[in-house]
This record gives C-alpha cells, structure tokens and sequence, in this order.
C-alpha cells in the first residue's frame, strides 16, 4: 500500500501557477489623452468667453448681451512678448489672472499662429478655445474638441419635454393618454410601480368609479 501511495506523490503533477490574477485590473487604457475631459475642455472654453468681454443687460430681451471686449484683452491681442502678456494680465481681475498667468507662454504661441484670425470678435472665440486644453492638448486639438461638441449640441433638438404621460385603459371605460398620472375621465391614479401593473387603487376624491383598475400599455407608434 505504501508503495502505491509514494508512485502516486512521485506521478503527481505539480500545480500550474497562474498566468493572470483573477482580480488583476485591465491594462487597456481607455482612449484619448489620460487627464484631459472633453467636458471640462468645452466647459472652460465658455467660461473664457465669457470673461473676455464685458456685458450689459438688455432690458427688453430680459438676458446679458456683449457689449465690448474687456480693456485687458484688447492689450493682450497687441502683446508681442511674455512681457507684454503678462502686462496686459496684471490689469485684468484677480480671476482671470489666476486663470491664465501660468499660460503665458502658450498665449504668445496662439497669438503669434500663421492662422490666428484678424477680426476682434473671431480671435477671442479662437483664443479661448484653444487655451482651454491648457496645454495638456495641442492649441488646434483643443479647438477641434470644442468645435466637435458645439456642432454636435446645434444638431440637437431645442425643444425638450415637458410631461410624460402613459397611454391608459381605465375600469371606468377611458382609453387614452394620462393626465398628470390619473385617468382623464374619472381621477384614477396610475400605480406607483411602474413593474407591476394591474394592482386596485382608489380613485381621487369626488370620484364616482371607487376602486378601479387601471393598466398600462405600450404607446401606440401612431399615438
């Protein structure tokens, strides 16, 4: 017996280790650059907007319209050296020049670009758009991410829903959409579960049907 036991250990194959760790966490890095958040790029590219010019309330739209650039941006266009931008920031707000006094450098290259527009208005949508990446994206990268998204929010609808209602069938004999949750013809509230239709609730006060079932059913496509 003995003899057959040690056969056994001395045949047994050893135990393989394991190529990967079961809670090993995936190499594959996710796309894009790591840090950089085509929402915050987008979102500070609107702020910068923003804080290049000055604005004025239009008392019969009831909304902030532009009036002129800030007097510190227009020094900033005409900087031709660090010096000069970083004059041009010491007049701005304490905002603004916690914002862009690290970029000085990154403001001269946009500025001095073969491509860098002529007219006012142009060169501050360029400018902000393409120091919103800070430099952890290329200027025209940074100017590709925000144009991207802005023509993807105008393809959006500019409606937007109000209401949802589901299409009804009512013990009380309605059939049709909603109104506010309940039954249009007697007051029946929809039950709270949208999971589990079918169950008995009391119609609203001065109702005449009492308890009333009421189910939902899918939309119809013409409805």
């Amino acid at each position: 017996m003995s003899r057959i036991l040690r056969r056994n250990a001395e045949t047994k194959k050893p135990l393989r280790k394991p190529q990967k760790a079961l809670d090993r966490v995936s190499g594959k890095r996710p796309r894009g650059r790591p840090g950089v958040r085509v929402s915050e790029i987008v979102g500070r590219a609107n702020n910068y907007r923003r804080i290049f010019w000055k604005y004025r309330l239009d008392k019969r739209k009831k909304e902030w319209v532009q009036v002129r650039p800030q007097k510190w941006v227009r020094r900033l266009l005409a900087a031709k050296t660090e010096g000069g931008v970083r004059r041009a920031l010491d007049s701005a707000s304490s905002y603004a020049q916690n914002e862009f006094s690290g970029l000085v450098p990154l403001i001269l290259t946009v500025l001095r670009a073969k491509k860098f527009p002529k007219t006012g208005p142009a060169q501050l949508d360029h400018l902000a758009d393409s120091l919103a990446g800070r430099g952890r994206v290329s200027p025209r990268r940074s100017r590709d991410i925000c144009g991207k998204e802005r023509t993807r929010e105008r393809a959006k609808s500019p409606y937007k829903i109000i209401r949802k209602e589901f299409y009804i069938e009512c013990s009380c004999g309605y059939r049709g959409p909603a109104r506010e949750d309940a039954c249009r013809k007697c007051g029946a509230q929809i039950p709270v579960s949208l999971e589990h239709p079918g169950l008995f609730y009391f119609g609203r006060a001065g109702s005449s049907c009492g308890p009333v079932e009421v189910t939902m059913i899918p939309v119809p496509a013409q409805f």
